[in-house]
């Protein structure tokens, strides 16, 4: 009788591996459902498809001849992209040693010396200047000019005369292939 005893009563061992499995399962199954619960909000914080969207710009520059230039809309602002002619470029880098209000070499504003990006936005008021239609006035150092205030700007879109303190912005490109700029 002793002996049928002994085998009824489960062994501490198998009792406690049952306890800690049941343990480790709960546990396991409460840090799923939390997470599962928490994703909506941790992915609310992600930024819209919209606003993405809005992150980069790919320009084909190839129908571009040299001496014109496109307005192209990036995050909501004018970018003006410009093929320069030898004579812009030739103005753009004689100009390097002229006394500058925001001194920036030609060199350091474009990644090769035809094209010139630029966010089209003068620095004075937020105004977009003039100078990217053949007919528009582009100010006494043949780039840009708004008309607003009277600010004037180089073919590098450097700040020569007028109320504006910067240079018109760079923004961040890349060449993506020999046809294709991307902005953002």
């Amino acid at each position: 009788m002793a002996d049928s005893a002994t085998h009824a009563q489960p062994s501490s061992t198998d009792g406690q591996t049952r306890r800690d499995f049941l343990l480790y399962a709960t546990a396991g199954m409460g840090a799923i459902g939390t997470a599962a619960a928490l994703w909506p909000f941790v992915h609310s914080m992600n930024p819209a498809a919209d606003t993405l969207a809005l992150s980069t710009t790919d320009v084909d520059i190839a129908a571009i001849q040299p001496g014109q230039a496109i307005t192209v809309v990036w995050q909501g602002k004018p970018v003006f992209v410009r093929h320069r002619n030898a004579e812009e470029i030739a103005s753009a880098q004689k100009d390097d040693v002229a006394e500058l209000r925001d001194p920036k070499k030609d060199g350091e504003r474009v990644q090769k010396a035809e094209w010139l990006v630029l966010v089209g936005v003068c620095t004075h008021l937020g105004c977009v200047p003039l100078g990217q239609k053949a007919a528009d006035p582009r100010g006494d150092f043949g780039g840009w000019f708004c008309p607003c205030h009277g600010s004037h700007y180089d073919t590098s879109g450097r700040i020569r005369k007028g109320p504006a303190p910067l240079n018109l912005p760079v923004p961040k490109y890349a060449f993506t292939t020999d046809t294709t700029i991307r902005i953002g």
